[in-house]
């Protein structure tokens, strides 16, 4: 058994091609021990965005807080909120972006662990 504290997890600047003032804290992962799925935690800033990407796996998210939308291939926006949860299946391009204009957006996002 494990309980992490998340002002404790140090807190990465994503640095893939297109992410935007977007910070990352791995909070739950393999090197925990965990059998099955790591547990990230998001934080893109005020006008931020994760890269327009797709990648193999499925991701499962929940909104902490902030206000946001993800965007899908042909740029359909989906506005999320606090409490709200999307899944991205594998291959589905998409972006995060931060709408709010002074808030952060936060989001946990799970995948399989070997996808940290």
């Amino acid at each position: 058994m494990k309980i992490v504290p998340i002002d404790q997890v140090p807190n990465e600047p994503v640095a893939m091609a297109g992410a935007k003032d977007v910070c990352r804290q791995l909070v739950l992962s393999q090197a925990d021990g965990c059998p099955t799925f790591s547990f990230r935690v998001f934080t893109i800033a005020p006008g931020g965005h994760t890269p327009y990407h797709t990648h193999a796996c499925e991701h499962l998210n929940y909104v902490i807080s902030g206000a946001g939308c993800l965007v899908e291939e042909g740029g359909e926006e989906h506005e999320l909120g606090e409490g709200d949860f999307a899944l991205v299946l594998p291959e589905e391009k998409h972006q995060y972006r931060n709408v709010s204009a002074d808030e952060p957006f936060r989001m946990i996002c799970a995948v399989p662990k070997e996808y940290e």
